[in-house]
Order: structure tokens, then sequence, then C-alpha cells
């Protein structure tokens, strides 16, 4: 089947607020020219994008210790880049309303798996390479977006059953949203964010995330560390033994320590369970 209308439903997203387009143009001014005073103020003008802000950043996944209680407080401490994730995740979920249970869980369960592979790349790969953690971490929160647009519109179709019971038996995800849908949801993600006219890198990594052909070696790595984290924590496993395993033989692959990562693995899973304890 083809779902034709799934990339076409794209031209019809809304358009961003206008505080998130005044705060995307800081951005496409270049990290070196961004003033921090203007984006805190900008940010601040939205009421809900503060708040929204406020929780992703207080999110046990990202393992600060103390409450971070203000928007400059969080600027400080993740950096501009991650606060351009949650950004654009705040900008996702507002604009695109999908119900995430062909997948068989909740959008909270979504939007929580969202923020551990985001909360997991960033603890981990600081440890290599800061620069790169904090260029890949926020691309690692939003890039599940394409799921929500199969979400919303596999959901309103005819073929939901059929969808649902076939992701749940599959083994490969990316596989199967394409055979099924003639286009995986990370092509889909990177199509939005070019509706969007979202951070350019981002949108060349997503439509190349499964293809080796004629990548430089810089997208490459940033591939490679993305499917790492894929592996780890997606729609079928969160941070499984399992699962941890598969992405210590790709971090291995890389030249880089397995050990590290599933310690690091193991402290997010643990903030993770503990945070859903909190909660019942």
């Amino acid at each position: 089947m083809n779902f034709d209308n799934i990339v076409t439903s794209i031209d019809s997203l809304a358009p961003l607020s206008d505080a998130i387009v005044d705060i995307q143009k800081l951005y496409t001014q270049g990290q070196e020219d961004l003033r921090i005073e203007k984006l805190v103020k900008l940010i601040e003008s939205d009421a809900l994008l503060s708040v929204n802000i406020l929780k992703m950043a207080n999110s046990p996944t990202y393992g600060f210790s103390r409450k971070i209680a203000s928007v400059s407080q969080a600027v400080t401490l993740f950096g501009i880049m991650q606060i351009y994730g949650f950004i654009m995740n705040y900008a996702v979920s507002k604009n695109i309303k999908a119900n995430t249970e062909i997948f068989g869980f909740s959008n909270e369960k979504f939007n929580d798996i969202c923020n551990i592979q985001s909360g997991l790349l960033l603890q981990w790969y600081s440890k290599v390479e800061l620069e790169d953690a904090r260029l890949l971490a926020p691309l690692a929160l939003i890039m599940e977006t394409g799921k929500l647009i199969i979400s919303h519109e596999v959901s309103k179709s005819s073929y939901k059953d059929e969808f649902s019971n076939g992701f749940k038996n599959s083994k490969n995800i990316q596989k199967y949203e394409n055979e099924f849908i003639g286009i995986t949801s990370y092509q889909l993600s990177g199509k939005v964010f070019q509706h969007w006219n979202l951070e350019p890198l981002y949108i060349k990594i997503l439509e190349k995330l499964e293809s080796d052909d004629h990548l430089s070696e810089n997208i490459k790595k940033y591939i490679d560390i993305l499917n790492i984290v894929i592996t780890a924590v997606n729609l079928k496993s969160i941070l499984t033994k399992e699962s941890v395993l598969k992405a210590c033989v790709k971090v291995k692959k890389m030249g880089l320590d397995p050990n590290d990562f599933a310690n690091v693995a193991l402290k997010v899973k643990k903030a993770y369970i503990n945070s859903l304890k909190q909660k019942d």
C-alpha cells in the first residue's frame, strides 16, 4: 500500500507560532551570533513554551540532580542547541495531533521514548565529544516526528488494524514502514523539518539515516551515533538487555567503549523507571 496523502498532508501542517518563528530566525543567524538574552526573552513571551521547556529540562533522563527553575538556567545548563530541540519538540506536539495507539502505546510513552533517546545520547556521547553530543541530542528528541504523521493518517484510514498488527509483528520498524507506506518515518521527519525550515543539517541526516551511499565522514559518524541510540531505544525496546547489547556491538564498531555506553544506558533506564514509580 502507498499512502501518497501522508507526504502531501505535511504541506497542510499549520505554520509555527509567531514566537517560535522569531526564535527560529535567531537560530538561522548562526550559533555564534545568537544572543542568549534575546532567546530567553522570546521563550518567556510564550508561557506554554516556557512551561514545556522547564518540564523537559527537569526530565530525569537528562541526569540533573537539582531542579531547573528558570528558562535562563535551562539555557545555561543545556546550551542553545538542546534548547532548540525542546522548542521544536513543543512545536511538533502543538501542531501535529496524533494518537500513537496504532503503535501499541500511549502518547505519553511515545514522548518518554523521545526523551530517553535524547537523554541517552547526551549523557553518553558528551563523554566522547561534547560538541557532537550537543548537536545531535536535539535531533534525537524530535527525529520520531514522522511516526506522528504516520499515526495521524493511518488511524483515520481503513488500514488502521492491518498496520497496527503488522507493526506489532515486525522485526525491523523502518523496513516495515517502507513496505507498508513507501517511506520511512525518519524520511517523513525530514520532510516535516523542510516544511518548517528547521536546521538543514538535521534534514540531511534524516534523509540519509538508512543509506550508506555517498556520505561524508561527519554525516556517517552522526548517522552511526543515532543508529546506536535507535537500536537501544525504540518503539519496540526501551533499553532492554537485548537492545543495549545490540547497541554495544555498534558502539564497538565505532571504536568506542561499549562498557561506557552500557553504564550510561543503565543509569538512564533506572532514572526512567524511578520516574514511572513516582507517577503511580
